[in-house]
């Protein structure tokens, strides 16, 4: 006659129950006990424990090893964290020179500006020159021969010989004959020689 599906079940239930009570339990109690007394008595069970794997080969090496493997991984931790910082310092001095870099770029962009600005300053100046020169030139022209021919013998040699240079050839006439023989022939001598002088450099 077979056995019922419900006894299997409770024979195994029972087994089971029978293992529990009759060997894990008490293993449990005996290791509980034992962990107690050693605490109690001052002794750490760890302790204990890796002493005698020390002398044990296997327990040992096996003790030993995860101290070494613990070592190199300490070790690699360290290189890691003096690497990580010297990038970090590379990084740090990178940027450094990048921010120098910009402002000298900065400040010669700056130093452009301010020599253009000179550059249309100095250029308007020189055109206000030539404006208010041919002004000058256009004055001795409208005034008399008379009046012009003493003004100029009064003035440095270089400024009278501009005018000189730049008036009419009818009005250079005029004034040439109120001067006296000799201021005539003078600036006549320095007419000619400034003629020479641009006919070389063209």
């Amino acid at each position: 006659m077979e056995r019922m599906p419900e006894e299997q079940g409770s024979q195994k239930a029972s087994k089971f129950q029978w293992f529990l009570f009759a060997f894990f339990i008490p293993i449990l109690f005996a290791v509980t006990v034992a962990l107690l007394v050693f605490t109690l008595s001052g002794n750490n069970i760890f302790v204990t424990v890796k002493e005698y794997g020390q002398k044990v080969p296997l327990l040992s090496s096996i003790i030993n090893g995860e101290s070494s493997n613990s070592e190199v991984m300490e070790s690699q931790l360290i290189e890691l964290e003096a690497e990580i910082k010297d990038r970090e310092a590379r990084i740090t001095q990178l940027e450094s020179q990048l921010d120098s870099k910009e402002l000298e770029i900065e400040r010669a962009g700056l130093e452009k500006q301010r020599l253009e600005q000179e550059i249309k300053e100095l250029t308007a100046i020189k055109e206000e020159n030539k404006r208010a020169f041919k002004d000058i030139v256009k004055t001795y022209e409208s005034i008399s021969a008379k009046k012009a021919a003493p003004i100029l013998t009064e003035m440095k040699d270089e400024e009278a010989l501009k005018i000189l240079s730049n008036v009419k050839a009818d009005t250079l006439a005029a004034i040439m004959e109120k001067m006296d023989p000799e201021d005539a022939a003078h600036y006549t001598a320095l007419l000619t020689a400034a003629k020479e002088s641009d006919v070389q450099n063209n």
